[in-house]
């Protein structure tokens, strides 16, 4: 049995492609609590206040979709042991190994998961220093979740060669992985097809959270869906569409996994293991309408690997 291809420590940030940059960019930047790194006309990076270069990167694209997903690891000697693994599992790369030439810098490897999706690691990128701040504005990206026509093949992929762990399942549809002592960096919803489902960004408390839903409402912005508290998670939620419509979260309070003692549960999919507190009400059709997003191809399909793909 092949091992995992690297020890994965961290979701480092989320590509998103949207028609709407401009817009977007000024909504994360100005509304969401996001900093704008660097800038262009049709692209921009903004970081949180920890301690990753950026979290979000917004393309210029017809329409929406995921441009790829970024994953931290140690070295870059760990990067081309990575790429050595892969081609023994007859995975090609898009991209690497080597630096990267993004903003951000890093050594890196990029390649794509089943569905088009394309997958980064990466070590050595730019350092900057946590931002120490009172205001209610986001740590950086905490979880991805992904709409999967296969949810088994998702679900497999990510744990045998990225090496992650399920932490939870909803019932067969939802599974939830981690990478780390965050009981999920990414999760994955059986759909009718390949889409961003939302991207969730952490807020240090949930003074923080709530604070932040009101700076929202101060601009007019109320939540698709919360504030509420998941049971898979036990972490807190809110969930708004930014300009493009795709969803993003705030959330606070994410479980902690000790590997030695957790047991993977299967939730029942009922609305008050939804919503723990109670208050947001089982989902919408408008949250769900938003959550299901448009059919995306990826811009790696599987039989792309080996193509150029942009920075």
């Amino acid at each position: 049995m092949n091992p995992p291809i690297a020890r994965i420590r961290a979701l480092r940030s989320v590509e998103l492609r949207v028609p709407t940059v401009t817009d977007s960019t000024d909504f994360y930047e100005n509304v969401w609590g996001l900093k704008v790194v660097e800038r262009d006309g049709a692209q921009a990076w903004l970081r949180g206040t920890g301690m990753q270069h950026h979290v979000l990167q917004l393309s210029d694209a017809p329409q929406n979709g995921l441009g790829r997903i970024s994953f931290a690891v140690a070295t870059p000697a760990e990067v081309d042991e990575a790429a050595r693994r892969l081609e023994s599992r007859g995975i090609g790369p898009i991209a690497g190994p080597g630096p990267l030439e993004q903003v951000g810098g890093g050594y890196g490897l990029r390649f794509a998961d089943p569905e088009g999706r394309v997958v980064e690691i990466s070590a050595d990128t730019y350092a900057v220093t946590k931002i120490e701040t009172g205001d209610a504005v986001p740590v950086g990206v905490t979880h991805v979740v992904l709409n999967t026509v296969d949810i088994d093949a998702a679900v497999a992929f990510y744990t045998d060669v990225l090496g992650m762990r399920v932490s939870d399942w909803s019932e067969h549809q939802m599974a939830f992985l981690r990478c780390n002592a965050d009981h999920h960096s990414i999760a994955f919803n059986q759909a009718e097809w390949t889409a961003v489902n939302h991207i969730a960004y952490q807020m240090p408390t949930v003074d923080h959270f709530m604070r932040g839903i009101g700076r929202l409402r101060h601009h007019g912005i109320t939540p698709l869906w919360g504030p509420g508290k998941h049971g898979p998670g036990d972490n807190t939620f809110s969930y708004f569409a930014d300009p493009a419509g795709l969803v993003c979260e705030y959330t606070s309070g994410i479980a902690q996994v000790d590997e030695d003692a957790w047991l993977c549960r299967v939730w029942r999919r009922v609305p008050e293991l939804s919503d723990l507190w109670g208050t947001a009400g089982p989902p919408s059709k408008q949250v769900r309408s938003h959550m299901a997003g448009v059919p995306d191809p990826g811009p790696a399909r599987p039989a792309a690997v080996g193509a150029a793909v942009s920075s």
